[in-house]
C-alpha cells in the first residue's frame, strides 16, 4: 500500500508538471544500444529521490515498441526502493520520446535530450524542465562529460542550479 501511494504521488507530480512537448530531443536513439544499466549521476530530484544514492535505471526491450524499466535506488536510511514503470516509444522516428507509466492510465513524456555518440552518458528530461536525470554507463562520470551535459541542459532551458549529484557508493 505504501509503495502504491508513493507511486501515485510521483505520478501526480510528474504529470501535473508536464506540458506539451516543445523541447528538442536528440535526433535518434538506437534502442538496442540504449538498453541496459545506467547509473544516475545527477538529478533534479522529486520528493521520493531526495537524499537517494546508488540509483540505477535499467532498460530492456519489451514487445514491439515497449520498454521495461527498473529504477533502483537507496534512501538515506538504507532502505532499497525498486520501481517498475512501463514505457512505450512515442516518437518511433527518433526513438527519443517515450511515454512512461507508473500507474494506469497516467503516462508522462520522457525525453532523451542528450546522448553521447558512444552511449556512455545520457540525459533524460520532461517538457516542463522540472526534472532531469543525468546518467552514465559507469558509476562515475568524467568532469568533462558532466560539464558538457550541463552546458547542453542550459542551452535547452534547464536551471542547472537545481541539479544535484546522486552519490554512487559501490564497494
Amino acid at each position: 500500500m505504501k509503495q502504491t501511494l508513493t507511486l501515485l504521488f510521483l505520478t501526480i507530480i510528474l504529470v501535473c508538471g508536464c506540458k506539451e512537448n516543445d523541447m528538442e530531443t536528440v535526433e535518434y536513439v538506437d534502442l538496442e544500444k540504449f538498453m541496459g544499466d545506467w547509473y544516475v549521476i545527477a538529478i533534479i530530484p522529486n520528493f521520493i529521490e531526495k537524499e537517494a544514492y546508488n540509483g540505477i535505471e535499467s532498460y530492456s526491450r519489451g514487445e514491439a515498441d515497449k520498454i521495461n524499466i527498473t529504477y533502483t535506488f537507496y534512501k538515506k536510511n538504507g532502505e532499497k526502493k525498486v520501481m517498475h514503470p512501463k514505457a512505450k516509444v512515442y516518437d518511433t522516428q527518433s526513438n527519443a520520446e517515450w511515454r512512461v507509466q507508473f500507474i494506469w492510465p497516467i503516462k508522462f513524456p520522457y525525453l532523451v535530450v542528450d546522448l553521447a555518440d558512444d552511449y556512455r552518458y545520457t540525459a533524460v528530461g520532461v517538457p516542463n524542465k522540472k526534472y532531469v536525470w543525468i546518467m552514465s554507463r559507469t558509476p562515475q562520470m568524467t568532469e568533462k562529460d558532466y560539464n558538457t551535459v550541463l552546458e547542453n541542459l542550459t542551452e535547452i532551458g534547464y536551471d542547472i542550479e537545481k541539479i544535484e549529484k546522486m552519490k554512487q557508493i559501490w564497494e
